[in-house]
């Protein structure tokens, strides 16, 4: 979650516990943000950021079913909110929902076609699916669009592995070296027999 993805509600109080709020989901204390949010949406029911925090907070304690719910709430109160998408998306495919999940980030990417995680999440599915060219071309976008960021490279990473392009993948683990040492570790050791 990025600050970019979520504006705060109204109010000074409202303002205060949804930074509280965010900032037990940061600390990894599911219960309190849920706390937090919950009383957040009581007082404001159709309030799509603090659904989307929620939404966020369940999937981080694996709630996927309840995490969905919250997201299509916060989508129907905020259509054009990409990241609730997109991790309705992710939601859908970890749920076995692999066409749900293909029309849900396929919309995400119409309202937003530079939004990287939709590309990645997209590209997941295909590879659920078999469908490898696409994964590959989901995975291509996310890299063009941001060549700096690790997620893009860890999903091409996976996509070299199902595929077993093994030569290809020691260039992308060479790549991620500098982005995420540690995955590039673990790609080393895992495929390479390399410390």
């Amino acid at each position: 979650m990025t600050d970019a993805d979520m504006t705060e509600p109204t109010g000074d109080n409202q303002n205060a516990r949804y930074s509280e709020a965010l900032a037990c989901i940061e600390r990894q204390e599911h219960d309190e943000a849920l706390a937090l949010l919950d009383g957040l949406l009581c007082d404001e029911p159709r309030n799509p950021q603090a659904l989307y925090a929620r939404a966020l907070t369940l999937i981080a304690a694996g709630e996927y079913r309840k995490a969905g719910c919250n997201l299509l709430r916060s989508i129907v109160l905020d259509p054009g909110h990409v990241p609730s998408r997109s991790y309705l998306g992710f939601v859908q495919l970890t749920l076995g929902k692999e066409e749900s999940a293909l029309s849900t980030l396929k919309a995400a990417l119409e309202i937003d076609p530079g939004y990287v995680e939709a590309w990645c999440v997209l590209g997941d599915v295909y590879l659920d699916l078999g469908e490898y060219d696409d994964a590959k071309d989901a995975f291509m976008e996310a890299l063009r669009l941001e060549p700096e960021n690790p997620e893009p490279h860890r999903k091409m990473a996976m996509y070299l592995v199902s595929r077993g392009e093994m030569e290809k993948l020691r260039e992308v683990c060479e790549r991620l070296g500098t982005l995420d040492p540690s995955m590039a570790e673990q790609i080393r050791t895992l495929f390479f027999d390399e410390q």
